[in-house]
């Protein structure tokens, strides 16, 4: 049986590429960037109107000009008008290009426009001011989003504007999301008493939606045979196998054995934790990769977010998401020792996070994941924890 620290390392010393693609840049959103972002021109390419106003010389300013006579008007993209008259001004729109012979703008709340003269309150002006100088927020080939980012719409902006209409993204696995048992009906199906609704494919699906993920899914029954047909075609089809069930060491949990019998080396079948202790992992010589979790939805949910959710994260080159610790606000005792996923509600105080505990009743307690915002990582090392220590969390709510 592994630690919770050797399933981690040997879960991602197992990180899949699946290679990329170009996209068009409309479908790049929640994509893995796999190129960088690089500047075609400076960053502003011009200097730049950075405010409704008037153009003038501030050394026409220091030398006493307080009046102005306005010669036109520089509007956004049209071409840099030059200033005939070193005392004269241009009235400029915020995005233009600063007209030539002028350098610095006076915003309009500042002057009066009076029969063609700009007249200028007695404030202080400094030497470029409201100007967005060429160059200054990147220059031509310095490197703006490096390879490794989850696109979001800040990204998309940078990418449109240096002339990138495709981009090369990390290509999106196949996944296929398997739940197994007898006792599950469709969400649609009235239950009977002995039967429950599907919830694990669904929960598991929606925990890839942030990576664009799509997630097939299927439900299968516990008998052999079926199970070893079904799989091994979802092993040709898919590059991902996420299973729900069937793991234990219960008379009818075939899964272990069904996937060695199709040629899965596996390289971990149980955890040291609490829940999601049958967790098991492993590989296909194809390059599939297979996960298969405890049915128990509070079991699949903690598996998903310690092993799982990196795992995806690492394969597809984005970086781990950075540690977070949170302080007990009540002492408690865990029995056995097993590395404990204590469900907790978290709050800031006073710039620190400190957190509840909520246990639920049990790993199949599904409800109470919605009154929590992530598991506390409890060592396995010991069994009583003192209100006000720290430990590791596992946020799978927003901040």
């Amino acid at each position: 049986m592994k630690t919770v620290q050797e399933a981690e390392r040997i879960v991602l010393d197992h990180a899949a590429d699946w290679g990329e693609e170009s996209v068009p840049l409309s479908e790049a959103t929640g994509r893995v960037l796999r190129e960088p972002l690089r500047a075609d021109r400076d960053f502003p390419p011009f200097n730049r109107v950075a405010m409704d106003g008037v153009a003038i010389r501030h050394s026409q300013w220091q030398e006493g000009a307080r009046v102005f006579p306005v010669e036109g008007i520089q509007g956004a993209g049209a071409k840099p008008l030059n200033l005939s008259n070193t005392f004269g001004c241009f009235e400029v729109m915020t995005g233009a290009v600063l007209p030539e012979q002028t350098d610095t703008i006076i915003p309009y709340e500042q002057l009066v426009i009076e029969g063609g003269f700009a007249k200028i309150s007695d404030v202080d002006v400094r030497f470029g001011q409201n100007v967005h100088a060429k160059g200054l927020d990147r220059k031509a080939g310095e490197v703006i989003v490096e390879p490794g980012r989850l696109l979001t719409a800040a990204e998309i902006g940078v990418a449109a504007t240096v002339g990138m209409s495709t981009i090369r993204v990390a290509r999106l696995p196949h996944v296929a999301v398997i739940a197994t048992g007898d006792e599950l009906v469709p969400v649609s199906a009235v239950p009977l008493p002995h039967q429950i609704r599907m919830s694990n494919v669904h929960q598991i699906s929606a925990l890839l939606t942030p990576f664009r993920i799509p997630a097939q899914q299927m439900h299968l029954v516990d008998n052999r045979e079926e199970l070893a047909r079904k799989l091994a075609a979802c092993i040709e089809k898919y590059d991902v196998l996420l299973l729900s069930g069937g793991v234990s060491k219960g008379r009818f949990d075939f899964i272990p054995e069904v996937l060695h019998d199709l040629g899965t080396r596996w390289a971990i079948d149980r955890v040291r934790q609490r829940p999601g202790k049958p967790f098991w992992f492993g590989t296909v010589h194809s390059g599939k990769t297979v996960f298969a979790m405890p049915g128990n939805p509070v079991s699949t949910f903690a598996c998903m977010h310690r092993y799982v959710l990196p795992w995806f994260r690492k394969s597809m080159g984005i970086n781990p998401l950075p540690e977070e610790f949170a302080r007990l606000s009540a002492g408690l005792t865990i029995a056995p020792r097993l590395t404990y996923f204590l469900q907790v509600g978290l709050r800031n105080v006073d710039g620190e996070l400190l957190a509840t505990p909520l246990q639920g009743k049990g790993s199949g307690d599904l409800a109470n994941l919605v009154e929590t915002d992530g598991f506390l990582e409890l060592p396995e090392d010991r069994t009583d924890f003192q209100k006000g220590e720290v430990f590791r969390v596992y946020r799978f709510r927003p901040a």
